[in-house]
């Protein structure tokens, strides 16, 4: 005897092609998720690398501006430790101007002159005395013009001093001190 098939065997074979069909949506969902996951945990990684690299940075940076603090302080320190210097080297050169001013002054001073103030501001100096007469104030004001330490004498004010018992006459000489200059040596 023949058989035939009289079963439904498309609707069987459907039924099978779509169980299959559900299981490699299945595989490729499960693929598919697992596939995200790594990527996520790698990212994930990277992200906690690069996070490390960040704060490493950031410590070095903060390291770096602590050290360019001290080096500013540093700096300071070395700009003032100069001024000392200088200031140190200018007293130390300006030590023997006073000697060579206070042997220079009485050389120039003839007789009959005596003075009653002398003034220093810088590299002016400020005379006051008293004089016999004009002429001797003229000797003195020559006596300045020769010397080598005192030059250029202004005379500002000469006023004649009548209550006096010995004429005299009163005096004002502005001097400019020839100071030599300091060579800075580097």
């Amino acid at each position: 005897m023949a058989r035939i098939n009289l079963l439904p065997w498309r609707a069987e074979l459907r039924a099978l092609k779509q169980k299959e069909f559900v299981t490699y949506m299945a595989f490729a969902a499960v693929v598919g998720i697992l596939v995200m996951y790594a990527f996520h945990v790698f990212m994930e990684g990277k992200i906690s690398t690069q996070d490390s690299r960040n704060k490493f940075v950031e410590t070095e940076i903060v390291k770096v501006e602590l050290k360019i603090k001290e080096i500013d302080k540093l700096e300071t320190q070395r700009r003032e430790l100069k001024k000392r210097m200088d200031l140190i080297q200018r007293l130390q050169h300006s030590r023997p101007e006073v000697v060579h001013l206070f042997d220079a002054l009485p050389r120039t001073i003839p007789d009959g002159i005596y003075l009653t103030s002398i003034v220093r501001n810088g590299n002016l100096m400020t005379i006051q005395g008293k004089a016999e007469s004009n002429t001797r104030i003229s000797a003195f004001m020559r006596n300045i013009d020769k010397s080598e330490w005192l030059g250029k004498p202004d005379l500002s004010d000469i006023q004649a001093d009548e209550k006096s018992p010995i004429p005299s006459h009163a005096f004002t000489v502005t001097v400019i001190l020839n100071i030599p200059e300091i060579t800075e040596e580097k």
